[in-house]
């Protein structure tokens, strides 16, 4: 498991979007990345717990169901949440679910493995699958996203409500380091490493 963070706040950008989907006066303007896994654009922060997970095709973890592997992963986060916070905690496990339009941006829905307590989305997960094997993301938000709905060029008509989710105090979790350990034992890999952008 890999857990990411970040110096500042940056936009990140779904793999299949573009800068056209941001305002471009500068009061507007923050550091962008793009991930290769779908999905719309979110905000990442410095105190997000942002974990990564690299499972290639002879991993016995790597699964060649999309779905089954963003079922697995969203269970490791149940599980270690489940101890911490109050609330029913769910794993999402239907189809893609929310409004087309509200897709531009990760949090405005609900996808297979994603983490929701109490019926508010908590942890966001993307994937990208290449022969050799899948490498799949997932955050728990530090801060909420009102500050994306003023960056985008176009926001939709409510996304603003859309993208209430969870933050990490929120969910009264004051240690996200002891949660980072639990869920890698979760995984079945108890070692991280870090890594910082933008460097």
């Amino acid at each position: 498991m890999v857990r990411v963070t970040v110096a500042t706040t940056v936009v990140v950008l779904g793999g299949r979007q573009t800068t056209t989907v941001l305002r471009d006066e500068p009061s507007a303007r923050r550091p962008v990345l793009r991930r290769r896994g779908g999905g719309g654009v979110v905000l990442a922060h410095p105190g997000d717990l942002w974990c990564d997970w690299w499972f290639p095709t002879d991993d016995e973890r790597w699964r060649a169901d999309v779905r089954e592997a963003a079922m697995e992963v969203g269970q490791w986060w149940a599980g270690a949440l489940s101890s911490r916070v109050t609330g029913d905690v769910r794993v999402h496990e239907g189809p893609m679910v929310g409004a087309d339009e509200h897709r531009v941006a990760c949090f405005a829905g609900r996808g297979p493995g994603e983490v929701f307590v109490g019926g508010r989305k908590a942890v966001g997960l993307t994937q990208w699958r290449v022969r050799e094997g899948t490498y799949l993301s997932s955050v728990l938000p530090a801060l909420g996203s009102d500050e994306l709905v003023d960056l985008l060029a176009d926001p939709p008509t409510d996304l603003a409500v859309a993208l209430d989710h969870h933050t990490l105090s929120t969910l009264g979790v004051n240690e996200p380091d002891a949660l980072a350990d639990d869920l890698a034992g979760q995984s079945g890999v108890p070692t991280m490493r870090f890594l910082t952008i933008p460097r």
